[in-house]
């Protein structure tokens, strides 16, 4: 196995980690950080970053799997 391609996999594999970890820390400040005395405002705008940044990471680690692991790179030389 090539080292690129597998630094390529490793990349898209810490992409899942830090998908869950975006929308795990989104969904804490909406519903779960009430009992801590932060700002609803704050909350929100926070939340909705990491919610979008999660959606965007999901897109991009979508590509690096779908390119990493599934596509033959015998075929493509």
């Amino acid at each position: 196995m090539n080292s690129n391609r597998m630094l390529q996999q490793f990349h898209a594999i810490f992409g899942i980690f830090m998908v869950v970890f975006y929308l795990g820390i989104s969904i804490f400040l909406f519903f779960f950080a009430k009992m801590f005395k932060i700002d609803q405002a704050l909350r929100v705008i926070i939340g909705s970053t990491f919610i979008l940044l999660g959606i965007y990471r999901i897109t991009v680690t979508y590509k690096q799997i779908k390119e990493s692991f599934f596509i033959n790179r015998d075929e493509e030389e």
